[in-house]
Parts: C-alpha cells; sequence; structure tokens
C-alpha cells in the first residue's frame, strides 16, 4: 500500500558539483531554473570556462598540470588534475549528506575528473549519486570510447549511477531542431535527473521524503535509469506517468528495478487524487517487491502542466554489492585504477592498465602508447584476421 510523508527533512546538506563543459552547463541551468536547497559547486580545468559558472562555489582543479587551458580532452589529464587538487576538492565536500556529480562523459574533465571527485565523495561519507551522459554517436568513436570508459570508472566510485544516453534525446526533440539546442537539452536533462530527486528532500511540497528513504534506495545500488514525463488535460497525471515509464531515456523497462523514486511536479492546482493516480500507475508497471517511494512538488512555473520524473534503481543490485565495498570509507584502493582512454577512433572497449603506476608523458598532455601494449589491447578474433 502507498503511503504518504508530509514531513520535511530540514537537515540533509545537499552538495551538487559539476564537472567540466557538460557538468557545468548542468549547473548553470539548475540555478536558471530555481533548483532550492543544494550547494552548487563548479569544477573545471579550464580557468575561463569557469568564469561563465553561476555557482556560488567553483573550482579551477591541476592548475600547476594544465595551467588553467583545460584538459584537452584527454582523460589522463582530467583523473591527474582531480588527484593534484584532491585536498581541496575534499575540503568543499566535507559535511555533505548528499552529492550529485554530474559530467557529460567522452571529453577530458568531466571523463577524468569525475570518478575521482566521486570517490573522495564516498569518502568523506556522502550518499554519492552520479548523473551522466553518453555522447550523440556524431561526436565521433574516440568520444564513445572515452565515454565507456569514464562510465565504467564511475560505476565502481559512486552508489547509485544514472546515464542518461543523448542519442536518446533524438527520439524526443525535433528532427530540425538544431545541433546547439540539442545540446542545451542534453544539459536540460541532466538538470532534471538531479532536480528529480533534491526537490523531494528540499523543497516544501505536497509531499516529502525523508533522506533516510532516498539513502535506502539508491545506496549502493550501481546502475540507475531514469524516465521523464510531462502531460496538460483532463488526464494529465496519469499520461504523465504513462510516458514517463515509456520515456525513450529508458534503456529497458522498470520492471526489472528493485527500487524506485518518483517525484510528481505540478502547479498549485495539482490535487492528491493525481498525485495517488500517478503514483498507482508507475507502481503497477514495477516488481511486485519493488521498494518504491515517491513524493509531490509544488512549481508555480508549470501551470497547467504536471511533470513526473521516475528513477529506476538496482537492476543488477547483487552483482554490484559484490563489488563494492561493506562499508563507505575507506575506498581509496578500491577505485585505484587507471583506464586506457582511446587515442584513436576505435570500436575497442577500454582496458585496464596493470595495478602498478605510470607517469604519462606530459608532452600535449597526451599518454604515449607502447606498440607491444597497443597489440595486447586488440582483440583476439582482430589479431587473428590481421594474420590471415
Amino acid at each position: 500500500m502507498l503511503e504518504f510523508d508530509t514531513n520535511i527533512d530540514q537537515y540533509a546538506t545537499i552538495k551538487v558539483i559539476g564537472v567540466g563543459g557538460g557538468g557545468n552547463n548542468a549547473v548553470n541551468r539548475m540555478i536558471e531554473h530555481g533548483v532550492e536547497g543544494v550547494e552548487f559547486i563548479a569544477v573545471n580545468t579550464d580557468g575561463q570556462a569557469l568564469n561563465q559558472s553561476k555557482a556560488e562555489v567553483t573550482m579551477q582543479i591541476g592548475a600547476a598540470l594544465t595551467r588553467g587551458l583545460g584538459a584537452g580532452a584527454n582523460p589522463e589529464v582530467g583523473r591527474k588534475a582531480a588527484e593534484e587538487s584532491e585536498s581541496q576538492l575534499r575540503e568543499v565536500l566535507k559535511g555533505a549528506d548528499m552529492v550529485f556529480v554530474t559530467a557529460g562523459m567522452g571529453g577530458g574533465t568531466g571523463t577524468g575528473a569525475a570518478p575521482a571527485i566521486a570517490r573522495i565523495a564516498r569518502e568523506v561519507g556522502a550518499l554519492t549519486i552520479g548523473v551522466v551522459t553518453r555522447p550523440f554517436k556524431f561526436e565521433g568513436r574516440k568520444r564513445a570510447a572515452n565515454a565507456d570508459a569514464g562510465i565504467e570508472a564511475m560505476k565502481k566510485a559512486v552508489d547509485t549511477l544514472i546515464i542518461i544516453p543523448n542519442d536518446r534525446l533524438l527520439e524526443i526533440i525535433d528532427k530540425k531542431t538544431p545541433m546547439l539546442e540539442a545540446f542545451m537539452e542534453a544539459d536540460n536533462v541532466l538538470r532534471q535527473g538531479v532536480q528529480g530527486i533534491s526537490d523531494l528532500i528540499a523543497v516544501p511540497g505536497l509531499i516529502n521524503l525523508d533522506f533516510a528513504d532516498v539513502k535506502t534506495v539508491m545506496s549502493h545500488k550501481g546502475t540507475a535509469l531514469m524516465g521523464i514525463g510531462i502531460a496538460t488535460g483532463e488526464d494529465r497525471a496519469a499520461e504523465a506517468a504513462r510516458k514517463a515509464i515509456s520515456s525513450p531515456l529508458l534503456e529497458t523497462s522498470i520492471n526489472g528495478a528493485r527500487g524506485v523514486i518518483m517525484n510528481i511536479t505540478g502547479g498549485a492546482n495539482i490535487s492528491l487524487y493525481e498525485v495517488q493516480e500517478a503514483a498507482d500507475i508507475v507502481a503497477s508497471a514495477s516488481d511486485e517487491e519493488v521498494n518504491m517511494i515517491f513524493g509531490s512538488v509544488i512549481n508555480d512555473s508549470l501551470k497547467e502542466e504536471i511533470l513526473v520524473t521516475v528513477i529506476a534503481t538496482g537492476f543488477n543490485e547483487q552483482e554490484e554489492l559484490r563489488a563494492k565495498p561493506s562499508s563507505r570509507p575507506p575506498v581509496e584502493k578500491e577505485y585505484d585504477h587507471t583506464y586506457h582512454y582511446a587515442e584513436e577512433p576505435s570500436n575497442r572497449r577500454p582496458v585496464r592498465e596493470p595495478r602498478e603506476y605510470r607517469e604519462p608523458v606530459q608532452d600535449n598532455y597526451r599518454v604515449q602508447a607502447d606498440p607491444q601494449e597497443e597489440s595486447l589491447d586488440t582483440p583476439a578474433f582482430l589479431r587473428n584476421r590481421r594474420r590471415r
């Protein structure tokens, strides 16, 4: 049976840290949309890009390594920049109950630094949620390969990782949408992923959630999916709920999810019946044993619209739990991995290097690949094909 909880958790400290260009843009979108009850932090290796940030806290990482000129689309530089500035990052994240690490995967700073920052957030004891995008297919194979490696690193560093495939946005937006607007929409979806959760805790509404409830559904839950639905009219609540659970952003059905968080947002005229109706639709589409929590937030700017956000977690819960530590800190050794990021366009998936640390060549911040290693990175069936 669904239960309503009207208590507001006033003591949860929520921090949103945007990493790299995509993460910084997402933070700006959140501030523009009036996301409340959270502290915003913008992190980048590019000092000039930080000047455009609207966050109350901005941090340039890796100043000695990059001299404020960015990571040059090299994730290794992004990772090392975060390690160089670890003490400062630890200081700004200290005291947080919940940290959202948001970034666009595929570039240099976001891909390389976000996993390192997420690791630090967990080490200081925060429930750590990653919200990242996969690049559009037209951005090329190199960015796709870098994104794959970055996402694998993020999975090991966070409690829950929400992955938004940008290509799925093409099923939502108009075909004539300009490229710039398509990227803005990707930033906007990052914003909705964070706001859909944070509003339930931090913003007074019709139904609020305790931080402990959210922690139960999102702690050590691995990969998560997000669906968004918006509707108007007489059956707006039911229609928005159905759109959310069949959203193109959901790569699979929410049936296999062990946990679901649902946010129903509407104007001042949203009724309790509409909230119950939307919640029932999502609950009936979920597994019978699902741990579902939901809340409702009032947003006057929506007027006649209702927005339903569904976060589904715990698809591979048992496997993820075996891969994670039994307690949060310390986690330094567990995430001390280096990944091969793509140097040239390739379909190869990234492969972990040996645990022995090797300093990359600093010339233009590119890691020079060993020819012998390169051959070992090539899948066996491709090596055999070349010998024929």
